[in-house]
């Protein structure tokens, strides 16, 4: 049965399902729908009315860590641990990263300085959880790539370009999670995996939204 992905073009979270398919090297289709303007279909099959959403054949699978988890079940090579705990702390981590996407739109949709700067300690302190848990690199648990890394990769394709507009973000992430982010964005599933001008999409979506740091982008 063929994979549909369906997408907003500069989802995150699809993002993790779209490096994980290369990774797997698997044939998919995606599907790119405009979020303010769903169409009559994708109401039908979303329950949340969010991306992403895998179709295989009939079926409809939804949520990206549920997606990924599918994929990683079906298709080799596993990018899960094998041993069952440290898989388990490795969901917990990914439902982590899930949180810092969050926490990083906020900061790039604050309105004006004290938001930001609010938002922006907020990040500090996810970082500063994070730091102690991963490898030193060059993934997370070392020279394995895994699913988790998949989770984490488009937040630091993000952070990469929020830099770009606020110099104070360059020093705020600790230098061995930037080791780590650097080598998440120079492996080739993850530059490919989104569209060609999704810095110029992404940028422009944050400037719609009222970004204090990207007016001016």
């Amino acid at each position: 049965m063929g994979l549909e992905l369906v997408s907003f073009a500069i989802c995150p979270f699809v993002q993790r399902a779209v490096i994980a398919l290369k990774e797997k090297r698997v044939d998919f289709d995606i599907t790119y729908i405009d979020l303010d303007n769903p169409p009559d279909w994708f109401k039908e099959i979303s329950p949340f009315g969010k991306v992403p959403l895998l179709r295989i054949g009939d079926e409809v699978l939804f949520e990206s860590a549920i997606i990924n988890e599918y994929l990683d079940e079906v298709y080799p090579p596993a990018l899960h641990p094998e041993n069952p705990l440290e898989r388990a702390k490795h969901r917990g981590w990914i439902e982590f990263g899930s949180n810092l996407l969050f926490d990083q739109l906020k900061a790039m949709m604050a309105k004006d300085e004290d938001s930001f700067q609010q938002q922006c300690e907020v990040l500090g302190g996810s970082f500063a959880r994070l730091d102690p848990v991963i490898s030193d690199g060059p993934y997370f648990m070392g020279e394995r790539f895994s699913l988790l890394d998949t989770a984490y990769a488009p937040f630091f394709m993000r952070f990469e370009i929020l830099k770009k507009h606020h110099e104070a973000l360059e020093d705020l992430m600790p230098t061995r999670l930037s080791r780590w982010g650097q080598a998440l964005l120079d492996r080739d599933s993850v530059k490919t995996s989104v569209v060609d001008d999704f810095e110029q999409r992404f940028v422009a979506f944050g400037k719609s939204k009222g970004s204090f740091i990207l007016a001016k982008a």
